[in-house]
């Protein structure tokens, strides 16, 4: 049987790391094997394109260089971890997947519909079976973030960069309502695992877990 995809996305400062943790207890507590991810990242060749991409020194990036170091990481974590994990019957939980390129490099760097082009063909048309967006408005969470340690290239862009992100989350809500479950982060860490968790019932309830 194969297993459950679950992604989590979102803007700086969201409380992602969090929830995270509370997910893998929520399938723990059931006896199923847990794989927990992130992006871009997940794999050697995927954290070394990391290090490439959140780098402040990169200041010189092109958009379109970014665009598609994110694609190659991806592709390399869908096809060596990923569906691999998934067609042993684990639950993936992934820190951020196509959402986040289409958010931030669609409506972020004005990229267009070309990112979501490029991702299909790095993910081979791969989708989560749920993705939880927390959302935060960009002032907020950019305080967070800043409050929790030093800010990476993306974290130090300007506010408006961020608002076309979230306008980008926003968007994708709204085109895959079944997909995406829009989670309240200005609320308590309670209160949003507590929204999480229903949730996750009634998707395992869905596949008889």
């Amino acid at each position: 049987m194969r297993g459950l995809f679950i992604t989590l996305e979102g803007g700086d400062g969201a409380g992602k790391s969090t929830q995270i943790t509370n997910i893998e207890s929520f399938f723990g507590s059931k006896g199923l094997v847990v794989v927990h991810t992130r992006e871009p990242g997940g794999t050697h060749i995927g954290e070394k394109l990391r290090e490439i991409l959140l780098d402040k020194g990169n200041g010189e990036m092109q958009d379109v260089t970014e665009m598609l170091i994110y694609a190659a990481s991806r592709a390399q974590h869908v096809r060596e971890l990923i569906i691999p994990a998934l067609e042993e019957g684990k639950v993936v939980i992934c820190d951020r997947f196509t959402d986040s390129s289409i958010a931030y490099q669609g409506y972020g760097r004005e990229l267009g519909k070309q990112v979501a082009e490029v991702n299909a063909r790095a993910t081979g048309g791969l989708q989560p079976d749920i993705t939880f967006w927390l959302d935060i408005d960009p002032e907020t969470g950019r305080r967070r973030a800043g409050k929790a340690g030093e800010l990476d290239r993306l974290e130090l862009e300007q506010l408006d960069f961020h608002y076309r992100l979230y306008d980008g989350y926003k968007a994708l809500l709204e085109k895959y309502p079944e997909r995406i479950k829009r989670i309240d982060a200005s609320r308590s860490i309670d209160e949003m695992r507590d929204e999480i968790y229903a949730y996750l019932e009634e998707l395992c309830a869905a596949r008889g877990l």
